[in-house]
């Protein structure tokens, strides 16, 4: 008997399963904290040393950032290269906000911090779609995006035959 996943059921689809918070391997901790905190406007919830922790380089530094104290995300100062977008594992990491004029906004204040874009201004994660953002890259290379779910109707997309965020 062939069966499709429509018709199996998990024994946890009755549960909420929700991001907690995400984390950033980075080669500069102090350079990546300016730029989440800085520009990006999150608060810096918590720092640390790994100091003495199995298999942890020593000296290895950590914070973990956020708004209105919930966890959102955190920077393990761990990595000895920038992102590698041809390796396996994270592709982007976005971000939403209310309205797409926040969005805006977001940009500006990221231009005047000189960070380059994939696309010039807001476009639509697809032709015709109501949802899109900027995307862009931190310092270390990690695709970021901020989006709004709507406002975007109007602009073009930049890839007609694929998701915006799929190809930055």
């Amino acid at each position: 008997m062939t069966t499709t996943s429509s018709t199996l059921t998990s024994p946890m689809s009755s549960t909420t399963l929700r991001t907690g918070h995400v984390g950033v391997n980075v080669t500069d901790l102090d350079r990546s904290l300016a730029f989440y905190r800085d520009v990006i406007g999150f608060e810096v919830l918590a720092e640390g040393k790994a100091d003495g922790a199995e298999g942890v380089a020593a000296g290895s530094r950590f914070a973990y950032l956020g708004r209105d104290g919930a966890l959102t995300l955190t920077l393990w100062q761990q990595a000895a290269d920038a992102y590698d977008g041809g390796r396996a594992g994270l592709h982007h990491l976005a971000f939403e906000a209310d309205t797409i004029d926040e969005v805006r906004a977001y940009e500006r204040e990221l231009r005047a911090h000189g960070v380059e874009f994939a696309y010039d201004g807001v476009v639509p994660h697809g032709e015709g779609a109501a949802s899109g953002g900027i995307f862009f890259h931190d310092p270390d290379g990690t695709r970021l995006e901020i989006f709004a779910r709507a406002g975007a109707e109007t602009a073009k997309a930049p890839v007609e035959s694929a998701p915006t965020c799929g190809f930055f």
